[in-house]
């Protein structure tokens, strides 16, 4: 599936942070989602429990954050939410974009053009946004 991917992702990124700073564990992880990924919350935050059980990040708070993708025609300067071109779209036409975002230009038109040349401003793919990680002197 591919929110374990994501997942795996993630977690190997913060614990490379946490070795390299010489961590004892991590306190919280800072997670974003673009809503055009489109991920499955409740089988990521399972994944990523799953995945962090035996390292420096198991029992560490995960704080996810969805950020609404954007868009912007590039024909006539139009802005809009993926949300409000998703309600057109399929079951198909979703799960493609699931899996590679870029195959929205080839479901998605501009709302008030329809040109399927348009930018993704933001909105797009998972990322780690910080790591909060815990050393011996810090008490705990």
């Amino acid at each position: 599936m591919h929110e374990w991917a994501l997942a795996k992702g993630v977690i190997s990124t913060a614990l490379e942070v946490a070795e390299e700073k010489g961590a004892t564990g991590i306190e919280k992880i800072n997670i974003k989602i673009g809503s055009l990924q489109d991920v499955e919350r409740d089988i990521f935050e399972y994944a990523l429990g799953e995945i962090s059980s035996g390292t420096l990040a198991e029992g560490s708070e995960m704080n996810i954050e969805t950020v609404t993708a954007e868009l912007e025609c590039r024909v006539c300067g139009e802005e809009w939410e993926f949300d409000e071109s998703k309600e057109e779209l399929d079951e198909e036409e979703t799960e493609s974009i699931h899996f590679i975002p870029d195959l929205a230009h080839s479901y998605i038109r501009c709302p008030n053009c329809s040109s399927p040349d348009f930018k993704i401003e933001k909105g797009r793919g998972v990322w780690l946004d910080s790591v909060e990680l815990r050393s011996d002197d810090s008490g705990s």
